[in-house]
């Protein structure tokens, strides 16, 4: 990416050169030479530093050039163009509400100091936009109130540079802040989660080539949240090696609950950090969980065979409210477990049905495959071993197939059954409610993917992709305080309006707009719509609300006009070794 200001082109004997193609001559910058034993001479490292512009005098930087000419002055405010002349300031709104309820202005001044107005504004971008790539900020910034100091549109090359300049030291801080201002005489829940990201690397040490759940031949990162499901509010995030699983990275997180000070806590997990280990670890600590676990695990298996039919259509065993029935046993974890668990085992008709007709379609493929190929010598996978009996002839080739009647019958029987393991007593239907708000978590993930555009990090550093990690952390503090708030205003309505989601509140508030007006003031549009109104009630906010920061924002503007050059951005090239200049935002 090369930005769309010039500078001059450096002056260095022997270092610059000037290479041209496909119309366009780009300027390369020798910083070293690395010796070829094969070669038996030492060969230029150069790279591209920007284009030479049209004059033939000056070049179009690109981040690299801010990388070896650190001293050339650039500029960091857009100037020549002006501001659109309509403003969305609803959701600016909306989110300005939130951000000064949890105080995070505040928490990220302290840490970020002058620039934290824009990394508030960056995560509005995520938040309105649905979208991490950072080319199109610069349009966000165009038509929307900023929270910058007077209402500044930055450049690319400042976007960039703060990208970089982001230290563990300040989003470690602010993540100390922001747990000490929890309270932790509380009682809470801590569901704990995990996915990871598609990351087209750079030299990145946290990128790996691990079991993506995007499959894309990309190598991946982890990133995992803790989150506070009593009251709602993500607590802290971890980002770490790819090839690092779930089961193994979970102590660490423990740990980090403890350096926080949480004290009285029990997790809510997934089935994938069901380990022995990590469940003395808890112990240890003093610590409650909530497990989940498939009915057709063996040691489920066991349980559901032992109690099959004993509870199924007992109307007292019935939790309507998830359509199930559940009961509770007491038994033990493992074989050396020193006291007894509380398992709670539930039945859905409806889970049944669904999971019997899946492993049927997935015997019949598998039975297909063999088909196709039978006479062949050819290596089949467990699966095909566990479900099936495979004979083979005396040169390897698959002769015939027969079911294992007994595994599949097993399977069946344990169809749509579940259990839920906890720690400490309580009855089947206040376990599976407890587990089930771990969805909010499961929102998260599904909110940071697709509602934040972060399917996939665009960074080619491991500065820049911790600097976007802290942003979207901040983005999902704010969007779920949004869910929230919409989702307690919808209990209370008499009907159910489908505007009441997060996506469909920022488009209605999206359509209330300043106009700048002959004079060159912003004014209101127009009022504020019966939607809009109940929309802003969900933040405390009314109509009055609107006009008065519409006012705010117009009397800013007045006196700090800000500017943003839309000149089209030259094209990206190749280096001479053939890799590409990424934008690290992009």
């Amino acid at each position: 990416m090369y930005y769309d200001y010039t500078v001059p082109v450096p002056v260095i004997k022997g270092k610059i050169i000037q290479k041209p193609k496909n119309g366009s001559t780009y300027i390369l910058y020798q910083y070293g030479q690395k010796y070829s034993s094969e070669k038996k001479y030492a060969i230029p490292q150069r790279t591209i530093i920007g284009k030479l512009s049209p004059d033939g005098n000056q070049m179009y930087p690109n981040e690299r050039f801010q990388e070896f000419f650190p001293d050339v002055s650039v500029p960091e405010e857009l100037p020549d163009a002006y501001r659109s002349c309509a403003l969305r300031i609803g959701t600016y709104a909306v989110i300005r509400s939130v951000m000064n309820e949890y105080k995070l202005p505040e928490l990220l001044s302290r840490w970020f100091e002058k620039d934290s107005g824009l990394l508030i504004d960056l995560v509005a971008y995520m938040i309105v936009e649905e979208e991490n790539a950072g080319q199109y900020y610069p349009d966000f910034a165009f038509c929307h109130p900023l929270f910058s100091d007077g209402m500044r549109i930055y450049s690319d090359s400042k976007v960039s540079r703060f990208l970089n300049s982001v230290t563990k030291d300040q989003t470690i801080g602010f993540l100390d802040d922001w747990n000490r201002k929890r309270d932790h005489k509380q009682r809470i829940y801590i569901s704990y989660d995990s996915s990871n990201k598609n990351c087209q690397a750079g030299d990145i040490d946290l990128i790996e080539y691990g079991k993506a759940k995007d499959e894309k031949g990309l190598p991946v990162f982890n990133l995992a949240i803790a989150f506070d499901k009593t009251n709602r509010v993500p607590l802290f995030y971890e980002e770490y090696p790819g090839s690092i699983t779930d089961v193994s990275q979970f102590i660490c997180m423990v740990d980090k609950v403890i350096e926080y000070g949480y004290k009285k806590v029990g997790f809510i997990l997934d089935r994938g950090y069901f380990s022995k280990e990590n469940i003395r670890y808890m112990e240890t600590e003093g610590y409650a969980f909530i497990i989940m676990v498939k009915g057709q695990k063996q040691l489920v298996s066991s349980l559901v065979m032992e109690h099959r039919n004993s509870f199924e259509t007992d109307r007292e065993c019935s939790i309507r409210s998830y359509r199930v029935y559940g009961k509770t046993f007491l038994s033990k974890l493992y074989e050396d477990d020193t006291k007894d668990r509380y398992f709670h085992l539930y039945f859905n008709p409806a889970r049944q049905a669904a999971e019997r007709e899946r492993l049927e379609t997935h015997l019949d493929k598998c039975k297909l495959h063999m088909d196709k190929h039978m006479g062949e010598q050819i290596t089949l996978g467990k699966t095909y071993h566990h479900y099936f009996k495979l004979t083979y002839d005396k040169s390897g080739k698959l002769v015939s197939y027969r079911e294992h009647d007994d595994v599949i019958q097993q399977e069946l029987l344990t169809c749509g059954y579940f259990c839920i393991i906890t720690s400490e007593e309580m009855t089947a239907a206040q376990a599976l409610i407890h587990y089930k708000g771990r969805d909010i978590s499961e929102k998260l993930f599904s909110a940071d993917k697709s509602f934040i555009g972060s399917k996939s990090m665009r960074t080619c550093s491991k500065e820049a992709l911790s600097a976007k990690l802290f942003i979207e952390f901040i983005a999902l503090i704010v969007r779920n305080r949004i869910y929230n708030l919409l989702k307690e205003t919808l209990m209370n309505l008499d009907s159910r309006p489908n505007y009441m989601t997060v996506p469909a509140a920022i488009r209605e508030l999206e359509k209330i707009e300043m106009i700048r007006r002959n004079n060159g003031k912003y004014r209101l549009d127009h009022a504020v719509s019966k939607r809009q109104k109940t929309i802003l009630s969900s933040f405390g906010l009314d109509a009055d609300d609107i006009r008065s920061i519409a006012a705010q924002i117009s009397s800013l503007l007045e006196n700090n006009q800000s500017f943003i050059d839309d000149t089209e951005q030259p094209d990206e090239e190749e280096y001479e070794d053939g890799t590409n200049e990424i934008d690290i935002f992009d």
